[in-house]
């Protein structure tokens, strides 16, 4: 085997962005999926929040008469 090919074989300079492409991927994938969750778990909140907010009533404060 040619001393070229010996160093092509042995150069590991591309595993590490390899690496790194993966780990992003995972970190972005979990990302994901937690604002997929928290979005919907707070979906029924919001909606429950609206609709008090929609019925609640309105009381007047006067505080200039004292």
């Amino acid at each position: 085997m040619s001393a070229g090919k010996k160093t092509f074989l042995a150069d590991e300079d591309g595993a590490v962005t390899v690496d790194w492409v993966v780990l992003t991927t995972a970190v972005v994938g979990i990302g994901v999926a937690a604002v997929f969750t928290l979005m919907t778990a707070n979906q029924g909140l919001g909606d429950n929040i609206g609709s008090a907010m929609s019925s609640a009533t309105l009381t007047e404060l006067d505080f200039a008469t004292r």
